[in-house]
């Protein structure tokens, strides 16, 4: 009888070591299908992605390298459009006349002499001077548009201010609603650098 209970004792014993190894066999392999499920999904995905050209690198360079010389050229360019040393009394002269077809009275009131500024990594000429200008809003629009726009490329307005006119000019006559008004520019002229790279 003894024997017959160490029998039955070992057969469950047995009986229960299986069911567990049984339920965690069961587990993994429920894990394993979810993991190749995965790896399956994947790996048709990296399929689809399309493959690197094999001198990827050498594009990159050569792309670079077609960029940058795109860049100094184009900073050559815009060098270029730097004039040598010009004669303040051509931009004066200059400044007049236009102010003339514009129909504004410009009269330049300050000028400043020859100055040498910092711009970035270089060094250039700058003459400055102050023009007062007397004429409707419409011809002071106009005349500002064509002096930025005109015969000197790196012509600044510094600064601008405006002011309505008391009164309207003697002698003029000036259709109903048109705002006539005073301004003062300060404008800057830049030259070439006084070293060239």
């Amino acid at each position: 009888m003894r024997n017959k209970l160490l029998i039955i004792l070992l057969i469950i014993v047995l009986l229960v070591v299986y069911y567990l190894f049984g339920m965690d066999y069961m587990k993994q392999r429920k894990e394993h299908e979810a993991l190749t499920s995965q790896i399956t999904d994947v790996a048709l995905a990296l399929k689809q992605i399309p493959e690197l050209p094999q001198d990827l690198e050498h594009d990159l360079e050569r792309g670079l390298e077609q960029q940058l010389a795109a860049a100094k050229a184009r900073l050559v360019t815009e060098q270029s459009a730097f004039p040598s040393k010009i004669n303040s009394t051509e931009v004066i002269n200059s400044i007049l006349e236009l102010g003339d077809d514009c129909e504004v009275k410009a009269i330049p009131l300050v000028t400043q002499p020859w100055s040498i500024e910092n711009v970035g990594e270089h060094d250039y000429y700058v003459f400055r001077l102050n023009v007062a200008i007397e004429g409707s809003f419409s011809q002071l629009v106009n005349f500002i548009s064509e002096l930025e726009n005109g015969k000197f490329k790196t012509l600044v307005v510094e600064n601008l201010s405006v002011t309505r006119a008391a009164e309207q000019p003697e002698g003029e006559t000036i259709p109903e609603g048109t705002v006539f008004v005073t301004a003062s520019l300060d404008l800057a002229i830049y030259s070439q650098s006084l070293t060239s790279d």
